[in-house]
């Protein structure tokens, strides 16, 4: 009698047991853990260090914020200076530099898709962004319909490069394109500059790209919030 009263009470042990170790086995946090649909970046969980998790978290595709900045003008130098850093920077994988442009308050937020997902990075994060392998969803790709999921480095830095390595123009508050299957549209409320390349002859001129570049002045300090490109789609 005493065996048998054993076995259940064991049972019921390990049971208990089980239900207090699962919480360690759990998947860890992704990308969607800290989701925001508006400007103000309110977030359901603590960001980590990005040399472990970039911290960042995906928005709706479709932003409308007013920037906390001051408003800027297209003839302020401080403005194609900034882009200049943020040129730099990419060319030659300066993680300080970056972060330095980064906006203090919303951090920058990161599309590769124009209506893909939004990982916003903060300045801290933006410092390792070109050493980080952390892959993160894109959203679908136009045409094949595949999910692009990769790093910042392997995914929207060769992009970057080749726009700043291609000769362009700059154009403050326009969406410079060279010709579109939808409507162009910027997301925010705030300004921006077009980096834009025309494209080729020998592609009739369909491998046009723009990368926006979302910028606005902290305490007479310009800083960039947003980069989001715009392509030929078919």
């Amino acid at each position: 009698m005493m065996k048998t009263k054993t076995l259940p009470i064991l049972l019921i042990g390990f049971s208990l047991l089980a239900g207090c170790v699962s919480p360690a086995t759990s998947a860890p946090p992704t990308q969607s853990q800290f989701v925001t649909a508006t400007s103000t970046f309110v977030t359901t969980g603590t960001p980590v260090a990005l040399t472990l998790t970039p911290g960042a978290f995906t928005a709706t595709p479709v932003l409308t914020s007013t920037p906390p900045g001051t408003p800027i003008t297209c003839t302020d130098p401080q403005m194609t200076a900034l882009i200049d850093s943020l040129k730099s920077a990419v060319l030659t994988s300066d993680g300080t530099l970056l972060s330095s442009i980064v906006a203090p308050q919303r951090g920058l937020d990161v599309a590769y898709f124009r209506d893909g997902n939004v990982i916003n990075y903060r300045p801290d994060q933006a410092r390792f962004l070109f050493e980080t392998t952390f892959e993160v969803n894109w959203g679908v790709e136009p045409g094949s319909g595949a999910e692009k999921i990769g790093s910042f480095h392997d995914v929207v830095v060769p992009e970057l490069v080749k726009a700043f390595n291609q000769p362009y123009t700059l154009h403050f508050n326009e969406l410079k394109h060279g010709g579109a299957t939808y409507e162009l549209e910027w997301p925010y409320q705030g300004d921006f500059y077009s980096v834009y390349f025309p494209g080729t002859e020998a592609n009739g001129f369909l491998d046009w790209h723009t990368w926006a570049v979302g910028v606005e002045c902290v305490n007479n300090t310009p800083n960039v919030y947003a980069l989001m490109p715009f392509f030929w789609e078919p």
